[in-house]
Formats: C-alpha cells, structure tokens, sequence
C-alpha cells in the first residue's frame, strides 16, 4: 500500500530559536521527509514523498495551487492508496477547499498541519501527521479532507476558528471522523455518502484551472458598521475592465467581487449603492455572509427582491443586475468558487 505525502511548509515544518515560544520560529523550514522521521506508519504502508512548495500558508498563492493539483492528480492516477499534504493552518481551509472542486473523490486527500513548530518541546505535528496517514487507510475516506487534533473534517465547512488553541479547526456540522484509542469513529450522517460527486464539472474546473496562466482578479469587500463603499469605488476607478492603463498598474483587470455580509446577506446601504455601480460596470458581484456557519438559505432571487437592489428597478437596471449572485461558502471559499466559474466561462472548458 503506497501512500504519497506532498509537503508545502507551513508550521508543521517550521523552526525555531526559544523553543519554549510558540509564536517565535519561522515557517516552512524542514522538508516533509524529515517531518516524517518518527511518525508511526500504517502497517504495510510504502510512504514516497514530495516537496510540492516550502512556504508560510499565509503566502499561498495560485502558482503553487496550479503546482500542487497538478501534482495530486498525477499521484493519484498511479497505484496509490491516497495523498496525504502538510500544510500551514492560515489558509488551509482554502486549499483543501480548492481541492476538493479540482480533484476525483474516489481516493482521500488528506490535509494536516501543525499549531506549534517542529522544534516545540511539545510539537503537534507528529500526532497530526500519524493520525492523516492513519485517516487515508480507512476504507470510508474519500475525497478531500483535514485532520487536525484527532478530527477529521470536510473541505467544505472547514474553518480554522481559533488562532493558537491545538484544535484550531472546526465545522458547522462537525467533524466526519474523530479518532480515540488508534480507531477512527465516523459520523453516522457522512456527507460523502449522501452527496454525488459530479466527476465530470471537477475535470473541467481542473482543466481551466491548470491552463489558465493568470487567475482572474477576485477581490473580497467587508459590510460592516460605518461601511462607506469607499474601497469597492477605489478598486473600480484603478482596475476597470476594457482599461489597458489601469491593467498595467495593478497587472490585471477586477473580474469580480465577493461580498461578505451581514446576517442573513444583508448590506449597509453605503456599499449597496458601491455595489450597484460595480455591476453596471460589469464586475459581477457574489454576495456571501460574514457569519462563521453561514445559515444562507436564500437564492439570488430573495436577495433582489428583498434588498434596495430591487428598489424602482425598470426592465434595463433589472439586465445590470444578472451578475449577481448569493453563496453559502465562508468569503474565502466564495472567492475560489468565483474564480473557478470565472475560468470557466472565459474558456469556455
């Protein structure tokens, strides 16, 4: 049984002077076939290694997003049982989240991590690492998923929501698997087994996503108390779409916005009035909450029927407003959801 590990940094292979501050080292420091030096294996497991990327998860970007799909998918078209990726906690949820739109679910992609550097008196990384390797052995693992702390979650809810406890990371429905006493207990109600994968929408978006060279430019915009739309007005004067000039300074056009929320997708009035300008320049709009479980039930169409953007509305201000559109993924998740239809539709995969 052959197990890939592709290693990309993060904390989990970070290192540090004072061993005894948490906070005090540098990230992704030691390549993943030394963070696997004393971790149990799986009986019978082959593990073969990789270093796909050596950075801080902070600095993640879409080069190494490319890099990383197109190394998951190559591994998992050979004899493998799945993939195992460490990772640093700061935007592991977009990630696994990308992922898990990218990759087929018939084998485990297992995200993990660490919340204290390698050379902690106490590291976390170790277990982590032991339990994702333990996690894509279990005939129930399939598709993307993290492991931090003994829990195993789905690359859909996932979010990290705490900055330094061990078990940073938790799910609006909870975890799919916990492991205690080396036996990993799976929840009764797991969404793999209820959902279909449409294998066919994963392989284009993988498509798009591995010849497309320059991703389109999502930015993501805040409502909140005192919001005066002020940022979305100053995105839209330096990067109009069509506006060669401004390309050039900020190196691509705006190609659309997601909007984090109040509530149950509400929006200060000052951003609204921002946000129907951004769409009549053609910028489509995604509208998502703010909310950490989210709780986002409504459609598109609630929310233009429901909010000032549908106030006076006349036939022609009606067409302006096709590009917008309501999501209940986190704004961080919403983003790469974006970006992905975007890739889509320009090339028409």
């Amino acid at each position: 049984m052959k197990i890939v590990v592709l290693g990309t940094g993060g904390t989990i292979a970070g290192e540090g002077h004072d061993p005894h501050n948490a906070l005090a080292y540098t990230a992704g420091q030691r390549p993943v076939s030394v963070l696997l030096q004393g971790v149990t294996l799986p009986p019978g497991a082959e593990v073969l290694t990789e270093q796909v990327a050596q950075l801080d998860s902070k600095d993640m970007d879409h080069a190494t997003w490319q890099t990383l799909l197109a190394r998951c998918r190559h591994w998992l078209a050979q004899d493998v049982a799945g993939i195992v990726i460490t990772h640093g906690t700061d935007t592991l949820e977009e990630t696994a989240f990308f992922l898990s739109q990218t990759l087929p679910a018939d084998k485990p992609v297992v995200l993990t991590c660490a919340m204290r550097p390698a050379t902690h008196p106490q590291p976390d990384g170790p277990a982590n690492l032991t339990d994702a390797l333990s996690l894509v052995t279990q005939p129930q693992a399939r598709g993307v998923m993290v492991v931090c702390a003994g829990l195993a979650h789905g690359a859909g809810e996932v979010q990290k929501v705490h900055a330094s406890r061990l078990d940073a990371f938790a799910s609006a429905s909870g975890p799919w698997a916990v492991r205690a006493q080396d036996v990993w207990h799976w929840a009764s109600n797991l969404p793999l087994g209820q959902v279909d994968i449409d294998e066919d929408a994963i392989e284009k978006r993988a498509t798009a996503c591995l010849q497309t060279a320059v991703w389109p430019r999502v930015e993501v915009v805040l409502s909140h108390a005192g919001a005066t739309g002020a940022v979305l007005q100053a995105m839209l004067q330096a990067s109009t779409p069509g506006d060669h000039d401004s390309d050039a300074r900020l190196g691509q056009p705006l190609a659309g916005l997601v909007v984090a929320a109040t509530g149950h997708v509400t929006i200060h009035a000052a951003l609204e009035a921002a946000l129907r300008h951004a769409l009549r320049c053609g910028v489509p709009v995604m509208v998502t909450t703010r909310c950490v479980w989210s709780g986002v039930t409504t459609s598109p169409h609630w929310l233009l029927a429901n909010t000032k953007f549908e106030s006076n509305m006349d036939a022609s201000t009606e067409a302006q407003l096709t590009g917008l559109q309501v999501s209940p993924l986190s704004p961080v998740k919403a983003r790469i959801d974006f970006m992905l239809q975007l890739m889509l539709n320009a090339g028409k995969v």
